[in-house]
């Protein structure tokens, strides 16, 4: 089935760009800071098949509207659950990734009837400090997102993935640089203030933790910490940095695949 684009438009006056396929058991993606809906080009690949596949642009990223100000978990969360609202289906499986993962706990937390099953893919119920992103904010703001690319890649992907697959790497260093200055640090201030570990013990859906074991934006132990906390959780480490949907693709379909259908 082909993809169908959906315009939402949230409370707060943000469009969101939204691709999905009607029809099916609906899985919804959620994407990771500085990318956009290409995040997910290789689980649609997977997964398109047997299930309805959506996918959305974060606000601020790809498509979607940029926020006049900073926004917050909370407001992530309830663009989640509009997007969720667009499959006409509830409950749904949910699978974020960083930011995205983030915004799928807090789903999962304040709104357990609309989630089925959840992947959360290298991310925590706290990301970061509050150093971290206030510089990376002054940084976004005084040298644009050319100068911050760089790094990004080399925290996403491993330096034997990057010397395989340079394609991939410039694919999403071009995707991270086309990300607008004020969408990016929207985000970033939602992660600064973002901390849902006294809340993460509420999640009641079949739970997959997925870590990078050389994640050094969420560390291993971030989500072991996550999925101790998370009744039933399961855990499965990659070998791979922060984007391990990406660089462990076949490994990473494989345990999503498994979950959902055990």
């Amino acid at each position: 089935m082909e993809d169908v684009s959906v315009s939402i438009t949230t409370d707060d006056g943000i469009r969101l760009h939204v691709v999905g396929q009607p029809g099916k058991m609906p899985i919804v993606f959620s994407n990771s800071l500085g990318t956009d809906i290409g995040l997910f080009d290789g689980q649609f690949e997977a997964f398109k098949s047997d299930r309805a596949v959506w996918r959305y642009d974060t606000r601020g990223h790809g498509r979607s509207d940029v926020p006049a100000s900073e926004s917050s978990i909370e407001q992530l969360g309830a663009d989640l659950i509009a997007v969720i609202n667009a499959t006409g289906t509830r409950p749904v499986d949910l699978c974020g990734v960083s930011i995205g993962g983030i915004t799928a706990l807090w789903v999962a937390i304040h709104a357990p009837e609309r989630v089925r099953r959840i992947v959360l893919a290298n991310t925590g119920a706290k990301i970061g400090n509050l150093d971290l992103w206030t510089e990376r904010i002054r940084a976004a703001r005084a040298d644009g997102m050319g100068v911050l690319a760089q790094a990004s890649m080399q925290r996403w992907f491993t330096e034997g993935f990057r010397q395989r697959r340079p394609e991939i790497v410039e694919r999403f260093r071009t995707t991270f640089e086309g990300t607008s200055v004020e969408g990016y640090i929207s985000c970033c201030a939602a992660l600064r203030d973002a901390d849902l570990r006294s809340l993460a013990s509420r999640v009641s859906c079949p739970t997959l933790v997925v870590t990078g074991a050389l994640d050094p934006a969420t560390p291993p132990a971030d989500g072991k910490w996550l999925a101790d906390q998370i009744p039933g959780a399961h855990v499965v480490e990659l070998d791979a940095a922060h984007l391990s949907n990406v660089e462990r693709r076949e490994e990473f379909n494989s345990a999503v695949h498994d979950f959902l259908t055990r």
